[in-house]
C-alpha cells in the first residue's frame, strides 16, 4: 500500500487556479512595465514549484525511481501516466526556467511577456485535472 501525501498535493494544486489566472491576465494587458515583469516572474516561478512539489508527492508516493533533477521530476511522471505525453515538452520547458529565473535573475527580460505565459494559462488547470485523475485511477 502506498502512502501518497494527497492533503499536500490538494494544497498545491488548488494554487493553480489563481496562478492560472494571473498569468492570463497578465498576457491580456501586457505593457512591459518592470510591475508586470517581476509579477510575471513570480507567477511562471510558482509555476514551476507547484509542478515540481506535486510531481515530488507523486515520487515519493508511488515509490517512483528517484529524480536527479526538475527536468527529470517531469520525466518519471510522465512515465508513470499523471499527466498526457503531448503535455510533457512544455512541462519541461517550464521548469528549465527555473535557473534562470532563481539565479539569474538579474539578466532575465522583465519587459518581454515569456511565450509560456499565454500557454499555460489552459495547460496548468489541464494538468491539474490530470494529475486529480491520475490519483483517482491509481488509489
Amino acid at each position: 500500500m502506498y502512502y501518497v501525501n494527497r492533503e499536500q498535493i490538494a494544497v498545491r494544486l488548488n494554487s493553480i487556479t489563481e496562478i492560472a489566472s494571473a498569468l492570463d491576465s497578465l498576457a491580456a494587458n501586457w505593457q512591459g512595465t518592470v510591475l508586470e515583469g517581476l509579477a510575471q516572474e513570480r507567477a511562471l516561478h510558482l509555476a514551476i514549484e507547484t509542478v515540481t512539489d506535486v510531481g515530488s508527492f507523486l515520487i515519493d508516493g508511488f515509490i517512483l525511481r528517484d529524480a536527479s533533477s526538475y527536468e527529470d521530476i517531469i520525466d518519471i511522471t510522465g512515465e508513470a501516466g499523471a499527466f498526457p505525453l503531448e503535455m510533457q515538452a512544455t512541462l519541461t520547458e517550464l521548469v528549465k526556467l527555473r535557473k534562470p529565473l532563481v539565479q539569474d535573475y538579474y539578466v532575465w527580460p522583465r519587459t518581454e511577456l515569456h511565450p509560456l505565459t499565454k500557454t499555460l494559462t489552459a495547460l496548468l488547470p489541464a494538468f491539474k485535472q490530470s494529475i486529480d485523475d491520475y490519483l483517482e485511477r491509481e488509489l
